[in-house]
């Protein structure tokens, strides 16, 4: 890696460095989510308010959260999936396709992420990788392929426990739909919501019985192939493995 190019990175992203951004040029926005494809079989979602989880002392979910590796072997049900994806992306309200308000903060509510899954073991789904459609709140299958959670765990040098975790949230970043308002200072704002996300996923979890482990360490190019993610247009930017807490 060349020396210095995180330094490098943050003075050429600095205001001072900006130029007219396409949202001033008047140029379209980009879509707030990527398009449904009708070809891949849809998956209903519970209403997340369906778990009926008891109130928590957030902090308490702050003090016990740690990250986790070890998984029972006991899987997710959907309601539980569908609380930890609204927690981490769900759409709270919709301004005339213009823009969202969501679980979690975002610069200049771009929300410029979207989440697939790895599911390993949630109740009611067959393993393979799926698309979260916020919008809509519903799961679109991408591939039920037996070797996939195999290949994904390779892509993140072979850490294992992401194997036998009951699902692993890939946070895939869309760069132009934050880089059309903040140019390419927005790519530092791709991290800041890829932080404010999985921070989330770390509490909700806690909220049923479950642990997480984030992972930043993966092969980039390997990992964007695995999801035919053209990397000038998204990328994987995060993931975190879930699964329940032995003796939960």
């Amino acid at each position: 890696m060349e020396k210095n190019s995180g330094r490098y990175f943050m003075e050429k992203t600095m205001h001072k460095n900006m130029g007219v951004s396409d949202q001033q040029r008047h140029l379209p926005q980009p879509p707030l989510s990527w398009a449904a494809e009708p070809v891949n079989q849809r998956v209903e979602l519970p209403n997340p308010e369906s778990l009926g989880i008891a109130p928590v002392d957030i902090h308490m979910l702050i003090t016990q959260r740690s990250s986790l590796r070890d998984y029972a072997d006991q899987p997710l049900s959907l309601a539980e999936l569908s609380h930890l994806l609204w927690c981490t992306q769900g759409v709270k309200v919709t301004y005339d396709q213009q823009m969202t308000l969501r679980t979690v903060p975002s610069a200049g509510a771009r929300h410029a992420l979207e989440t697939v899954l790895l599911i390993n073991r949630v109740d009611g789904l067959e393993p393979g990788l799926y698309r979260y459609m916020a919008l809509d709140h519903h799961l679109e299958v991408i591939s039920t392929l037996r070797d996939i959670a195999g290949r994904l765990a390779a892509a993140c040098f072979s850490q294992r426990f992401i194997m036998q975790s009951a699902v692993t949230f890939l946070w895939v970043a869309m760069p132009y739909r934050m880089t059309w308002r903040y140019q390419e200072r927005g790519y530092r704002y791709l991290h800041l919501d890829a932080g404010h996300v999985c921070q989330n996923l770390y509490l909700a979890a806690e909220a049923i019985g479950a642990g997480v482990c984030a992972v930043a360490a993966f092969d980039d190019d390997e990992l964007n192939s695995l999801l035919c993610l053209d990397s000038e247009e998204a990328f994987v930017i995060y993931l975190a493995a879930v699964g329940k807490k032995v003796g939960e």
